[in-house]
């Protein structure tokens, strides 16, 4: 679903719809959300005093733990009988953050879905290939209802069961597949196990996300499956899936954020001061339509950078590829690691494979880092000087030393249609 009028608006028209939406937005959290009126109130700030975008700032951060401690219901803004939908995160340490939807936010949900997966490929009439998962997770429903919006055919397969998978790819027949990036190495490699010829299947585009991933598996993906694979990006907290996407004919160039629903900031992630366009920091929310659960100034944890395209075939503005997450950087002899920083390397190595994983443990007082990757077809893992290579390209590269193990293919995890856990943390 295609919104010119909305995905090409000039910038100072955006911006104002952008400020009349945050103002009501404003005015419904005061008046319905306690925890946000006592935060305006110690402020001193009332609805009115937060005029446009730009005066944002003037507001604290929402985190995580904002939710947990409202656990379930405390930050909706509507009443039990308006709630039309409940969805939640996995949480992995105490209870899950929940999130509401009201009718308006499922259509609003299926809207931006939609607008995401006509940017990445999809159109009427094709069917979709639906292996992101179904339950409290946002994905497999999100991803659904956008796309019956669109008026394509769902195939709801959810995650896992890869031989299904690859029977439904044979003989539904879907134009569109959408998982993790990590699941669709694991069908790549298993349509390749099997003597499955992808250009024999009538996938044209992937659509993948949930977790971070770079242009070494994006290759790999598209040369296993015979595809276009394009990033969604999206959080339970903010709606789901949909909050920006990548445009399958300026692959490599950023996501767009549909800026009418959801204003992005990104700012200092010690400070939590607002950085420039281009910086690297941590990605900020606020969502501008939202009813069930608006959410002012969500703090993300996602390390990103934001910026408008000129060149773009839209003008909302871009986010990069997420880094990583603030809460995921490994500080290992106090220099900051993300494992995607690894990954880059890896993709550098042409004797190596995008299959790899980082085990972290602790000698003494000293942290230590692992990495376990797979070589490539004909490579032998029992080489010292490949095993030499890629430690010394790792030490120019990102400043550390790590030791170094070389697999034969298949030795490392992989996703059985959920994120892959790409770091194993020892130390505790």
């Amino acid at each position: 679903m295609y919104q010119p009028d909305i995905e090409t608006m000039p910038l100072d028209q955006l911006r104002e719809l952008q400020r009349t939406r945050l103002r009501q937005t404003l005015e419904r959290v005061y008046q319905r959300v306690p925890f946000y009126r006592k935060v305006m109130d110690q402020r001193g700030l009332k609805p009115q005093d937060i005029q446009s975008v730009e005066d944002l700032p003037k507001l604290p951060f929402t985190r995580k733990e904002d939710l947990r401690d409202h656990y379930p219901y405390g930050l909706f803004a509507e009443p039990a009988d308006r709630i039309a939908r409940i969805h939640a995160s996995s949480g992995t340490t105490g209870k899950p953050t929940v999130v509401g939807y009201t009718r308006r936010d499922l259509d609003i949900f299926d809207e931006v879905v939609a607008r995401s997966l006509v940017c990445a490929g999809a159109r009427p009439g094709m069917k979709l290939h639906n292996a992101y998962g179904y339950g409290l997770f946002t994905g497999g429903l999100g991803m659904h209802g956008g796309a019956s919006r669109l008026g394509m055919a769902v195939i709801p397969v959810s995650g896992g069961m890869t031989e299904r998978q690859l029977t439904i790819l044979e003989d539904f027949r879907p134009e569109v597949i959408c998982c993790t990036p990590s699941y669709a190495q694991t069908l790549s490699e298993a349509l390749q196990s099997r003597g499955i010829d992808p250009a024999d299947l009538p996938v044209q585009y992937a659509i993948l996300g949930a977790e971070p991933w770079t242009d070494a598996i994006r290759q790999q993906v598209e040369a296993g499956l015979h595809v276009q694979a394009t990033n969604i990006y999206g959080l339970s907290e903010i709606i789901g899936p949909g909050v920006s996407q990548e445009a399958v004919d300026e692959r490599g160039t950023g996501s767009y954020i549909w800026e009418d629903h959801f204003y992005p900031e990104v700012v200092d992630r010690d400070s939590g001061e607002p950085l420039p366009h281009g910086e690297e920091g941590v990605l900020v929310f606020t969502t501008l339509t939202k009813e069930a659960m608006p959410l002012l100034r969500y703090w993300t944890n996602d390390i990103c950078r934001i910026q408008y395209d000129p060149n773009g075939s839209r003008t909302h503005i871009k986010m990069s590829p997420i880094l990583g997450r603030a809460d995921d950087m490994l500080i290992i002899r106090g220099v900051n690691l993300f494992h995607t920083q690894v990954e880059e390397v890896i993709e550098q190595m042409d004797y190596l494979t995008p299959n790899y994983q980082l085990i972290v443990t602790r000698r003494g007082s000293l942290d230590q880092v692992e990495v376990r990757v797979e070589v490539a077809a004909g490579a032998n893992p029992e080489s010292t000087e490949l095993r030499d290579r890629l430690q010394q390209k790792i030490k120019d590269t990102i400043g550390l030393s790590m030791d170094i193990m070389l697999e034969q293919p298949g030795q490392i995890p992989r996703s059985q249609g959920g994120k892959l856990a790409r770091v194993v943390d020892q130390r505790s």
